[in-house]
């Protein structure tokens, strides 16, 4: 991910504080220093990162898996995705595995789409993309405590899904905007 820089936009950091330290997610109160020298604080919710892959089968249908999100209460269709182990990990293995995992799909090409910030104002999350293609079935082997099922989608049925508002997860969107403009020949 390129940083941008510009002295009368950019705040500089002067101390931070750990505010909660949970298995997840882990919340800083950082000090900082504003362009005009004013100091105030910001919240952000540390994450290890993640991965979002848009794996297509020969015929150009897209895996999805469905999974309850409790934080909104739905069903969501989304594309198969995980967070990295650990802040250091290769995010194309990390890609491999949740894709093996939560789909029992293995593939043979990869193509890095791009990486996106999820919500910036609050989180130093980014998430890695991927195109997944030449895939093969295993079994899945999710976690113990993931429930997912998974359905392939014709492009046709995902455009539908997309105008009808029942794909709305944004790393999805994000993953599948990217893939578009990458591949127009998938979606």
């Amino acid at each position: 991910m390129k940083k941008i820089h510009q002295e009368n936009l950019d705040e500089k950091f002067v101390s931070r504080k750990q505010g909660f330290d949970g298995r997840l997610l882990k919340v800083m109160v950082d000090t900082v220093m504003l362009p005009n020298g004013r100091e105030t604080t910001r919240e952000i919710i540390a994450h290890p990162g993640a991965v979002c892959v848009v794996p297509v089968l020969e015929d150009g249908s897209i895996i999805f898996v469905k999974q309850y999100r409790y934080a909104v209460g739905s069903v969501l269709y989304e594309l198969p995705a995980g967070k990295l182990d650990k802040p250091d990990e290769d995010p194309l293995d990390c890609a491999k595995r949740e894709l093996s995992e939560e789909t029992g799909y293995t593939a043979k090409n990869w193509q890095k789409l791009t990486s996106i910030v999820t919500t910036p104002g609050f989180t130093d999350e980014v998430i890695h993309l991927y195109a997944a293609t030449g895939l093969e079935k295993f079994n899945q082997h999710t976690d113990e405590d993931e429930f997912i099922d998974i359905a392939a989608l014709k492009p046709a049925e995902v455009r539908a899904m997309l105008q009808n508002e029942e794909i709305f997860d944004a790393k999805t969107l994000s993953a599948l905007c990217m893939m578009l403009l990458q591949n127009p020949q998938f979606i």
